[in-house]
């Protein structure tokens, strides 16, 4: 069974940075592109980066500048450096494998990790 577990998510003040990280199954993490999303209360889960196996990133304009994503492939780990963290950034992530080209997401999703940044 496929497993993401996301993790280093906590209250920060604006201004702030925080290092996401997820661990995934291997058999999902070698051949896929990874990705972070978030969702904020009330609001739809929103693609925040992407990263192909290949090492390409894309990011959402709200973050671009601001967060990193990245892959260690022996550790089947994917991060989210977030910089410059900002109160909209409040939301929970999420981490999954998807197909770049139809935005297919090929697990279940996790339970995600809370971000929450406020003074």
């Amino acid at each position: 069974q496929v497993q993401l577990v996301e993790s280093g998510g906590g209250l920060v003040q604006p201004g702030g940075s925080l290092r996401l990280s997820c661990a995934a199954s291997g058999s999902i993490f070698s051949i896929n592109a990874m990705g972070w999303y978030r969702q904020a209360p009330g609001k739809q889960r929103e693609l925040v980066a992407t990263i192909t196996s290949g090492g390409s990133t894309n990011y959402a304009d709200s973050v671009k500048g601001r967060f990193t994503i990245s892959r260690d492939n022996a550790k089947n780990t994917v991060y989210l450096q977030m910089n410059s963290l900002k109160p909209e950034d409040t939301a929970v992530y999420y981490c999954n494998a998807l197909d770049i080209a139809s935005m297919f997401n090929f697990a279940s999703w996790g339970q995600g990790t809370q971000v929450t940044v406020s003074s």
